[in-house]
């Protein structure tokens, strides 16, 4: 397949000033539900030396495969025999390359037999037939993501069972052996009664971190508080902040809180975070307080040994959480990236806003303890209900920022909306 290639630059005035950035089209894709574009893709872009592939759901919900060297714009386009329910925003495709070049690749999940393979060899588009990971607890994954270790091994995290009654998974992959295990079986535990929505990242110096809220039943008005915690070992054991030991499974009842949020609170799930160089822990999320007209988004953070917090803005939009399914809403969940600048904390966080004309944009705060929050619009157009992912490896490797974008529609509670094939941009975002 020979996509349409071309490469743009887009300007954009901001306080009396410009800049431009790239946007890189890759092909066209389903966009009658944000299935494409939610932000719990680990990974949608990722890249490896110094070759960057793409995974996306075209109009007909085949599974596509794109890459290109960095260096060009060019992309290399092909289409899987894999498929998955795009009516169903849930069954995102996930992708990572491992440290020897191997794609790995699950897609289709929403409390289904997992779906997983590899490329036939490093840098290939072509993929194995379906297999299995370690063979037990397999039959009912939701929410499968992979993070690539400083070793070039891979983790893998899913849920296995429901909203409001499940457990999160996690293996490992050998690249040496080719082979995946187990680490924990039941890593954070719902006890039967309610399950976790986490977010998941790995810093520079190797450690993992994963905070969550928790839900009380498929409703997402019952989501409350935010909790946190970290490894060292690549998942074996966890600790809290302090480097104080879990007892795991990590319960309701001995799990570190960051922030108390109580339930009806509007706090959404499946967010973002980050860390440092030094490794402290910065996650992006939104949530309504008793005293506000509107949900804000909050940077929660772990620095000088406490957990912190700042508001992001001021919004004014009111709206509200309840029920299950996907849902419309007039705010993206928002991505987070840190870097250290001359012992400053610079901090952006990715979101879409309807106040802003649902544009991708940028919340940017150049010093984390002092001065203001500052805005940018990397789009004059809007993206429907588009949820930010990038390439995370990119930034890791580079601090180079670049964006999976399309337009995209999604109606409320797994609903369609009737929009054509929408093209798909990988947007490079100056900083």
């Amino acid at each position: 397949m020979k996509p349409v290639m071309h490469s743009l630059l887009l300007f954009l005035c901001l306080s009396g000033s410009s800049f431009s950035f790239g946007q890189s089209y890759v092909g066209e894709g389903w966009a009658k539900t944000s299935v494409n574009a939610v932000v719990f893709r680990k990974n949608s872009v990722v890249t490896h030396k110094g070759m960057q592939y793409v995974s996306y759901y075209d109009s007909s919900g085949f599974v596509m495969l794109a890459k290109r060297d960095l260096r060009k714009d060019e992309w290399h386009v092909e289409r899987t025999p894999y498929r998955g329910n795009v009516s169903d925003a849930h069954n995102s495709i996930s992708l990572m390359v491992d440290g020897e070049g191997y794609l790995h690749l699950s897609w289709d999940h929403h409390s289904q037999p997992l779906n997983y393979c590899r490329s036939v060899r490093p840098g290939s588009l072509t993929l194995t037939q379906r297999m299995a990971m370690v063979g037990r607890d397999e039959d009912d994954v939701t929410y499968p993501e992979f993070h690539r270790l400083p070793s070039g091994d891979l983790i893998f995290l899913y849920r296995s069972g429901m909203s409001g009654r499940g457990n999160l998974i996690m293996n490992r992959y050998d690249t040496k052996l080719g082979k995946w295990f187990r680490v924990q079986d039941v890593l954070v535990d719902g006890e039967g009664k309610r399950n976790a929505y986490w977010q998941f990242c790995t810093d520079a110096l190797g450690t993992l971190h994963l905070s969550w809220v928790w839900r009380e039943s498929p409703d997402v008005s019952t989501n409350h508080d935010l909790c946190y915690a970290r490894s060292k070992d690549n998942g074996k054991t966890w600790e809290r902040s302090n480097g104080e030991p879990y007892q795991l499974p990590i319960t309701e009842a001995n799990a570190e809180y960051a922030v108390r949020i109580p339930e009806a609170s509007e706090l959404i799930n499946q967010t973002s975070m980050s860390a440092d160089e030094k490794g402290n822990p910065f996650i992006a999320t939104y949530w309504k307080e008793r005293n506000s007209s509107a949900p804000q988004y909050y940077i929660v953070y772990n620095l000088h040994g406490r957990w912190q917090r700042q508001q992001v803005g001021e919004r004014h939009m009111q709206f509200s959480l309840s029920g299950g399914g996907t849902k419309k809403i007039p705010i993206s969940r928002p991505q987070v990236v840190v870097q250290k600048i001359s012992q400053k904390i610079k901090v952006v966080m990715i979101f879409r806003d309807s106040e802003r004309g649902n544009k991708v944009s940028a919340a940017i705060k150049d010093d984390l303890e002092t001065g203001s929050w500052y805005y940018r619009d990397f789009t004059d157009y809007s993206v429907g209900q588009w949820e930010p992912s990038f390439d995370t490896e990119l930034w890791k490797n580079q601090k180079l920022l670049q964006l999976f974008v399309q337009n995209v529609g999604q109606g409320d509670g797994e609903m369609i909306e009737d929009i054509k094939p929408q093209p798909i941009f990988i947007f490079d975002i100056p900083l």
